[in-house]
């Protein structure tokens, strides 16, 4: 029996509460490699500033750790957020994240090595111009926002994995294309996710059992938002299209019809 009301709500919420922190939780041990790398590199940068070596060595692990667990396990997420903001919140949620992460290791692996050595590309690049090369800051610049750009473009690469059939190649190139043609989604997807960070900063514990799973819930969110409105748009250019075939089909058997009558008067 459904209960309605105060107490309705309070388990709903509930549940809620439960689905999101359980799938925070496998996304973390899942990545618990990567984020153990990423703690110890802030904890040594804390005590030991001076430590450029240990930072490089760990950045190198970072880069090497993340397609092959960071890309993966998000794919996982996005499996499962994509059955809650598509109307079936009651799917098992263990079930649902493993299948994801298991469908999708390749094609999110492979992306995510694409992604790792465009971003090391990138970085290196605007390190350069920024510290290396006077008179070269504009290019600098230049490389901060192309980087941006490519760090929002995951928000549409995760999304378009677990929604469509496609190539590897098709996702990473759609996602980019998503990225530059509807930036305005997007770019909410980042405040949002920063605005959550920075929350997370203030109560850690949030990290662990919420943050992961709220960033990857909004940005699906918005995706299928966006992916909604194009398909909506589509299917009027199709009807406009249609009609204006059959108004072209219409006038042309009345001109037809015109010139036969034409032709039996004459």
């Amino acid at each position: 029996m459904e209960m309605k009301g105060a107490m309705g709500g309070l388990y709903k919420l509930t549940e809620w509460i439960t689905r999101i922190a359980f799938s925070n939780v496998l996304w973390v041990l899942c990545t618990s490699p990567f984020l153990f790398i990423v703690l110890t590199k802030f904890l040594m940068a804390a005590q030991t500033p001076d430590a450029h070596n240990e930072q490089l060595l760990s950045n190198w692990f970072l880069g090497i750790l993340s397609p092959f667990v960071l890309f993966p396990a998000t794919a996982a997420m996005f499996t499962v957020v994509r059955k809650w903001v598509m109307g079936n919140p009651d799917v098992p949620v263990f079930k649902t994240f493993f299948r994801g992460y298991k469908e999708n290791y390749k094609q999110s692996m492979i992306g995510g090595i694409f992604y790792t050595l465009l971003f090391v590309i990138m970085y290196v690049d605007y390190t350069v111009y920024m510290t290396q090369l006077e008179g070269f800051q504009l290019v600098g610049i230049i490389m901060l926002v192309l980087l941006i750009l490519l760090f929002v473009s995951l928000f549409n690469f995760f999304s378009m994995t677990v929604h469509y059939e496609m190539k590897t190649l098709q996702l990473l190139k759609n996602a980019v294309l998503l990225t530059l043609i509807r930036p305005f989604r997007v770019f909410t997807t980042l405040v949002g996710s920063a605005v959550l960070a920075y929350i997370g900063t203030q109560m850690p514990v949030l990290f662990i059992f919420f943050l992961f799973c709220l960033m990857a819930l909004f940005a699906f969110f918005n995706f299928y938002a966006t992916f909604t409105k194009m398909q909506e748009q589509q299917e009027r250019m199709r009807k406009a299209e249609e009609e204006s075939e059959t108004e072209q089909a219409l006038l042309d058997s009345m001109d037809s019809v015109k010139k036969e009558d034409n032709g039996s008067k004459s």
